[in-house]
């Protein structure tokens, strides 16, 4: 038999309420269409399901029956409902890839607070400097410098504005002397990064009198590890060039020396993005949230130490 499902939650409204006018308020159309509707499903069945008189209206039998049989299972699927809003909850698999030069999110303390917090996220964290798609790659999000980032996606800052350093070791500027200006790196072993072993080493690039320029230095030495760029300057190899967070435990205790300052002011620094979604899930959306209310890592960092909360 061909049935009219859509006729079915009026039936139910009309059995909850025990009123046409009120079943049609609480569905929205008018109390003609509720009696009309209730009219065909009957004929479809061919039997009566509500008795109606002035003041009342009740449900036959086989009104009543059909009514406990519908409500069975309306009990499962509002169940269903309840368990799916409980997923609003974060939880489920973040899987996340960060550039190995993003120190303000990789540093520990950000991440940290965050699988602290929601203990029913389990986060993965691919770091690599290779470009690509992150959807393609089934990656939630991504982090990065901003100016490498797609226009359509979102972009949330991560920390304060970065910072390029050139820097070299106290031994080695004993040895070389410090570059007066960076035109002068071209005279000096240099510690380089590239991304891939087919690519070009990164231009080191710098701004005088406000206008950029970059020096193609040629680089002795030359990694797609940052850690091990710094490892190497600080055995004296020569000078490396890497965002201050990463060079900012080295500055303080005197291991490496910060060079050419005046050529090197703020950008804007690494974001978290993620293409953009109607729905977002929980899970991304928990991120974004942390990470928006986290700040910048490096003053977390501070606070942890004087013993105050991270988060």
């Amino acid at each position: 038999m061909a049935m009219d499902l859509n006729l079915l939650p009026l039936l139910l409204a009309v059995a909850e309420e025990r009123n046409f006018r009120t079943a049609a308020d609480r569905m929205g159309v008018t109390r003609s269409a509720v009696s009309q509707s209730i009219r065909r499903l009957e004929d479809q069945l061919g039997t009566a399901l509500v008795l109606r008189t002035t003041r009342s209206v009740r449900l036959t039998e086989a009104g009543a029956a059909l009514v406990g049989a519908l409500q069975a299972p309306l009990t499962e699927i509002g169940g269903a409902l309840e368990a799916a809003g409980a997923q609003e909850r974060p939880r489920g698999h973040l899987r996340l890839t960060a550039t190995s030069i993003a120190e303000p999110f990789l540093s520990g303390p950000l991440l940290a607070a965050f699988v602290q917090r929601h203990p029913h996220v389990t986060v993965d964290v691919t770091v690599t400097d290779e470009e690509f798609d992150i959807v393609a790659h089934g990656f939630d999000a991504g982090v990065r410098l901003g100016e490498v980032i797609e226009k359509d996606m979102i972009a949330v800052p991560v920390g304060r504005d970065q910072q390029e350093r050139a820097a070299a070791s106290p031994a080695y500027l004993a040895r070389h002397g410090a570059p007066a200006h960076p035109r002068e790196l071209v005279d000096h072993p240099c510690i380089g990064w590239r991304r891939a072993p087919e690519l070009a080493p990164h231009r080191w690039e710098f701004v005088e009198n406000d206008q950029p320029f970059d020096v193609a230095v040629q680089p002795g030495f030359t990694t797609n590890d940052l850690r091990l760029m710094i490892r190497m300057a600080l055995a004296g190899a020569g000078i490396t060039f890497a965002p201050e967070d990463c060079l900012r435990e080295h500055f303080d205790d005197g291991s490496l020396v910060p060079l050419l300052d005046t050529f090197l002011p703020p950008f804007p620094g690494f974001f978290l993005y993620f293409p953009q979604r109607r729905n977002m899930a929980p899970k991304l959306r928990a991120l974004v949230d942390h990470v928006r209310r986290f700040g910048d890592p490096r003053d977390a960092v501070a606070q942890s130490a004087r013993g105050a909360p991270v988060s």
